[in-house]
């Protein structure tokens, strides 16, 4: 290749002159600093020019799922190949994702090598993983056993100690066919994945030469931990009906540090594991033979999910959102006009019914199109978000199906936002305030990716700038720092991602902002623009039912035909939204974010109450009465163990209070509190003082709620407690004070209330007590409320809950209490 001057810059600003097909990111490392030569793992590379090489191969170890690479964005490149023009350079460490990646990626081909010698297996596919690696082989009937590890890894060792480069080769088909004539696999590979006359790349390692698109560590001393964690079966290109294959996982690492410091995550990640601490706390279960992949939740489980699900109903009516419910099963064409029937129809479940094909959703957003369709909306009315729970079924393979992560059934917080283009931006700048507002209860820290129009895209390439620049805007002013993934969109519209890390540093997808200007298209959505209203689809107020315009031809393929804009009409766009996803996935995630230790508002077990012995049962179940009717999941322990076996099984069993009672704290109304987590009991706390600590750390919400917000700069003042209508009228020529409304206990003549007379007297006994003498009610009770009922509501906080309890009662109740002692 012909050599030329050119620039390389490099992040901090530094332009660097090299020498095209000379100069490699390694000579730039090792021009800096030694130890920058040793710690870096891979180069990422943007040429400012054309670079044919980019487009001469072929990856022969591409899966069918990999998109083409946006050509014109940043590539990672070997250390030790030559720059080809004039680029910005980034030397990439194990830190990084994807230096981790190509480590592992790497180290699979390690694996492949130390297999081969061992076993003398066909090696097929070897990808790395998020926290590893694996290389699958054929091995015929030879089984893999725990055993055979120690040989493999004995392997492994003396190909790191040996230092040998990857070096890449670039072959023509018929090279790479003559190259791997012995394998089967490989050969199945370049014969339907490299044209006829295309070149595709390999690297040799050693004795190995293997077919991968790369890039690779410069060595393979690089790796100085390296280690087999586990085996399992697979089958060729992941088919059932395919070969049998016996996969091996690996982990490397650069150091024995950092072993070290994987395993000790390993041996936590195991205490935190979803599946333990749902069998501990007895939150769920699976059937494998009568259900496997949906969930069973127990009484525990469903008050998590639940709450879960309340949790996002309560932000919902704070945030413009309208739930709404929808079928679970549909017919097939529904799906054809969706595409999901073309694109999706084996993750779906179908069923025959009458001589017609119905399935069961997979997601929620057709039925709310159809909801959208059911008449004319106008400008007027966006956007319209619509928000479900509905149950989603995915056909899962049964060899796929692991704990709660991945399900047959399960609920999302699903949520489609139908808006005007021009409204994008701030529709935007909301979904991700919510998601910061519901990631930031949890303790998750989330970082943000636009991805933008792929080569393959539907709509003008005005409409994706527009929608783009809309999703910058909307990120940025919303103080998001957020990377771009340049052409990773779907073919439908551009999307945020968002990725969650947990207590333990672990990344996960669940939140989605995806604009959608497919399905508008699709479903025929429209609405009268500005100006339209009187004049667009008159006569067509009496909206007909969606009826889909798709159609079978003779092959049984299906067709679609787009429908008409009306006069005066405009599309919607539509954006996809989830902030929980899947409630099942989110719930394993959760589990072991919180190790099962919950925060009060999302624990199914909430507070336990002790009794110090049998003479205490009453006082201890009366306590947990109180807690019930206070909201609370409250239980009594009444077993004849111990008060040291009590309070130490409650503690194991997470519970986030215990409260200890005995004859002081049934004297005083009172209970003796123990809080999770915390080595020394808390002290004694009133029952008022106790529900007000757990009412502080209730579910929390965005906005305050059942308070006034000031009105340019001013508050309501609120109203003294009016009567009921028919007390007014009896009292219309009362004293000043009832006709005020006001509450005024004043002395009894009868002295029946004896020393409760004043209404302060009785605000501080109801402090303690529930009843006005005491634990249980008496006909004092009955007078006061009948009092009260004609006066006014209550305003001092014991008094107003007294009322509200004696609200309750039927009036024959009342009348029934006895006489106070």
């Amino acid at each position: 290749q012909p050599r030329k001057p050119i620039k390389i810059e490099l992040p901090d600003g530094t332009v660097k002159d090299g020498t095209s097909f000379e100069t490699s990111p390694m000579n730039i490392a090792a021009g800096i600093s030694k130890g920058l030569a040793d710690s870096v793992i891979v180069a990422k590379v943007l040429y400012k020019e054309p670079v044919a090489s980019l487009k001469a191969c072929v990856a022969a170890d591409a899966e069918d799922s990999d998109e083409e690479e946006d050509l014109a964005g940043a590539v990672l490149w070997d250390l030790t190949r030559p720059l080809e023009g004039s680029c910005r350079l980034e030397l990439l460490k194990f830190e990084s994702p994807q230096g981790q990646e190509v480590f592992w990626h790497s180290s699979s081909h390690i694996l492949g090598q130390a297999m081969e010698k061992e076993f003398g297996c066909h090696l097929t596919i070897g990808p790395a993983l998020e926290n590893g690696f694996y290389y699958d082989g054929f091995f015929g009937d030879r089984k893999l056993k725990d055993e055979d590890f120690k040989a493999v890894e004995k392997n492994a060792a003396e190909i790191c100690k040996a230092a040998q480069p990857f070096e890449r080769m670039v072959v023509t088909k018929q090279e790479a066919l003559e190259m791997f004539g012995e394998n089967p696999f490989k050969v199945q590979l370049i014969t339907n994945k490299v044209p006829e006359g295309a070149l595709t790349s390999c690297y040799r390692c050693g004795p190995l030469i293997d077919l991968c698109r790369g890039p690779h560590l410069p060595n393979t001393s690089k790796a100085k931990a390296f280690e087999i964690t586990k085996n399992s079966a697979a089958y060729w290109l992941g088919d059932q009906n395919l070969d049998s294959l016996q996969r091996l996982y690996g982990v490397a690492f650069p150091t024995d540090k950092l072993m070290k410091e994987y395993k000790n995550f390993l041996e936590e990640a195991a205490k935190r594991d979803h599946r333990n601490v749902g069998k501990q706390q007895e939150l769920f279960m699976f059937h494998s033979t009568f259900s496997p992949g949906s969930c069973f939740w127990f009484p525990m489980g469903a008050r998590v999910y639940n709450k879960l699900i309340d949790f996002m109903r309560s932000e919902y009516k704070l945030r413009g959102f309208s739930e709404v419910v929808t079928p679970n099963m549909y017919n097939s064409a529904l799906f054809m006009v969706s595409g999901h029937y073309q694109n999706y129809k084996d993750d779906m479940y179908s069923l025959d019914i009458e001589k017609q094909e119905w399935m069961l959703k997979p997601m929620n957003c057709p039925g709310h199109f159809l909801m959208f369709d059911a008449r004319v909306r106008s400008y007027k009315e966006l956007p319209i978000r619509f928000a479900d729970f509905g149950v989603i079924h995915r056909n899962e393979a049964s060899g796929a199906l692991t704990g709660l992560t991945r399900v047959r059934r399960f609920q999302q917080d699903d949520a489609h936002i139908i808006c005007r283009p021009d409204q994008i931006k701030d529709e935007v700048k909301s979904a991700l305030s919510f998601l910061a507002y519901i990631y930031s209860v949890f303790g998750f820290q989330a970082s943000y990716a636009l991805s933008t129009r792929p080569k393959k895209a539907l709509g003008s390439k005005e409409i994706w700038d527009n929608a783009e620049s809309q999703l910058k805007a909307a990120l940025n002013e919303s103080g998001m720092e957020w990377t771009l993934n340049p052409g990773d969109g779907a073919f439908y519209g551009p999307k945020i991602d968002i990725r969650l890390t947990d207590t333990m540093k672990r990344k996960h997808q669940c939140g989605t902002i995806q604009l959608d200007f497919n399905n508008p298209i699709r479903f025929n959505l429209q609405y009268k623009r500005d100006g339209d209203d009187e004049e667009a689809g008159e006569g067509e107020e009496e909206k007909g039912e969606f009826q889909g315009a798709v159609e079978k031809n003779a092959k049984g393929e299906v067709i679609w035909r787009e429908g008409r804009l009306k006069n005066g009409f405009e599309r919607p766009v539509v954006i996809h939204r989830a902030i929980l996803g899947s409630i099942e996935r989110m719930s394993a995630i959760l589990i072991e974010h919180y190790g099962g230790k919950w925060p009060l508002w999302l624990s199914p077990r909430q507070v336990m109450v002790v009794p110090v012995g049998e003479k205490f049962i009453p006082y201890a179940e009366y306590v947990q009465k109180q807690l019930t009717l206070f909201g609370y999941h409250a239980e009594a322990e009444t077993s004849g163990k111990t008060l040291n076996k009590k309070v130490r099984e409650s503690q194991l069993a997470q519970w986030n209070y215990i409260a200890v009672v005995g004859d002081k704290e049934m004297v005083d109304f009172s209970v003796n509190i123990r809080q999770r987590g915390v080595e020394k009991p808390l002290g004694t706390f009133s029952l008022a003082e106790f529900m007000a600590r757990l009412d502080s750390e209730a579910m929390p919400t965005s906005q305050p709620l059942r308070q006034f917000e000031a009105f340019e700069g001013n508050l309501p003042v609120r109203p003294a407690a009016a009567a009921p209508k028919a007390a007014v009228a009896a009292t219309a020529g009362g004293s000043p004070d009832q006709k005020k409304g006001s509450l005024q206990l004043r002395k009894q003549a009868s002295g029946k209330f004896g020393a409760l007379q004043v209404e302060d007297d009785i605000e501080t006994n109801l402090e303690s007590h529930p009843y006005v003498k005491g634990f249980m009610p008496s006909a004092a009770d009955a007078e006061l409320y009948d009092q009260l009922s004609h006066t006014g509501f209550p305003e001092t906080p014991n008094l107003r809950r007294w009322f509200e309890h004696m609200e309750s009662f039927a009036a024959k109740e009342r009348e029934g209490w006895p006489a106070a002692a």
